[in-house]
């Protein structure tokens, strides 16, 4: 599995894919993540500190994604990605975390001491079909709500039982509410 690249195209990057604790939630119906993690947080900070040594800081932007949320990963990786915030000089984080998460963006925003984009898996905008069939459990209703505290979303588009209205939805709630940095 590729833990580490760079994306040359539209807001460039490095981007690793690190292995975390499990998710706190880790019932989402369409979830083959959840695999990819461990109780042992020996091997998931060996593993980590083996991706981070790809790091260059080539663009001052480093993305960090997991299995879950970036509250499950251990505090020594987490100190590791402040260090290498230092060294590299990366000026910009990118983390994602789940909804129910929100009330903790900001301390981990003071964790890192630099801007941070925090994304949300949000799926769709439709509150039922996210929660009941999906199982996401990110009970908001509005996209205002998730604006509140998340700078970016990530949508899912042709899961089984979305109709075309539901995507229709979606792309309108996005053009609508263009401070969503999409997937960035």
């Amino acid at each position: 599995m590729d833990r580490y690249s760079i994306i040359e195209n539209k807001n460039k990057r490095e981007i690793v894919l690190l292995k975390s604790f499990p998710c706190i939630w880790g019932k989402c119906s369409f979830c083959d993540y959840i695999l990819d993690n461990s109780d042992s947080e020996e091997e998931i900070d060996r593993l980590n500190f083996e991706v981070f040594e790809n790091i260059t800081g080539k663009y001052k932007v480093l993305e960090v994604i997991n299995s879950g949320s970036c509250f499950e990963l251990p505090l020594k990786t987490l100190e590791k990605i402040r260090e290498i915030i230092k060294g590299k000089n990366i000026e910009k984080l990118l983390l994602e975390s789940h909804w129910c998460y929100r009330n903790k963006l900001k301390d981990m925003r003071d964790f890192f001491g630099i801007p941070i984009i925090f994304k949300i898996g949000v799926e769709t905008f439709d509150y039922n079909f996210r929660n009941v069939v999906l199982n996401k459990n990110a009970k908001f209703t509005t996209p205002e709500e998730v604006k509140e505290y998340f700078e970016s979303t990530c949508l899912m588009v042709g899961i089984e039982g979305q109709t075309k209205e539901m995507i229709d939805e979606d792309i309108k709630i996005l053009f609508n509410n263009t401070d969503f940095g999409v997937g960035d």
